[in-house]
């Protein structure tokens, strides 16, 4: 591209095996910029602290319009924290991958009304599953069980956040009596 591209990888580290970073691209592309963020693979959803890597001139670049004392005291405090705790803060990402790519083969196994549930790839810490005629249904009835998820995405999905076991069989559990599966 003849300008500024930005890849916004905030779900980084829940990709599946085999699929590519576009930090891979950066010695290759100095118009190109990766961003990054801590919320997701480090529990940090209240810090609001993101990252980028880019090329030197790119950094420079950005350093020349970047507002000053953009990051609070408190906020690089946390950072420091969790990049001292990395190993432990990042050992839960495994362990939601797993958790999410049983959850994709067990809704792939559902039968709704006839056919299977459709469940799009996932390289994040949630999968998108549907086509419901009534989403909104769907997610009320869950929901009156106790199980909130998001009723987002494309149109007739539903979105769900992996969580932990008890959690992902709460939801599989409302799931089957709200559709009688």
């Amino acid at each position: 591209a003849p300008a500024i591209v930005v890849v916004d990888e905030a779900y980084a580290e829940f990709r599946r095996e085999g699929t590519g970073s576009a930090l891979e691209l950066l010695s290759e592309f100095p118009n190109l910029a990766v961003t990054r963020t801590m919320s997701k693979a480090f529990a940090l959803a209240g810090g609001r602290l993101g990252y980028l890597a880019a090329s030197e001139q790119f950094v420079d670049t950005l350093r020349v319009v970047r507002l000053p004392y953009h990051l609070s005291s408190v906020t690089q405090a946390v950072a420091h924290a969790a990049l001292m705790h990395a190993d432990v803060l990042l050992s839960q990402v495994a362990t939601i991958r797993t958790e999410r790519d049983a959850l994709v083969s067990w809704l792939r196994s559902q039968t709704y009304q006839g056919t299977s549930l459709e469940v799009a790839d996932s390289d994040a810490n949630f999968v998108f599953f549907g086509r419901f005629e009534d989403r909104h249904a769907v997610w009320r009835g869950l929901l009156d069980q106790g199980v909130l998820i998001r009723e987002s995405g494309p149109e007739g999905w539903l979105r769900v956040t992996v969580g932990t076991p008890t959690e992902m069989e709460a939801f599989k559990n409302a799931l089957v009596k709200e559709l009688g599966l």
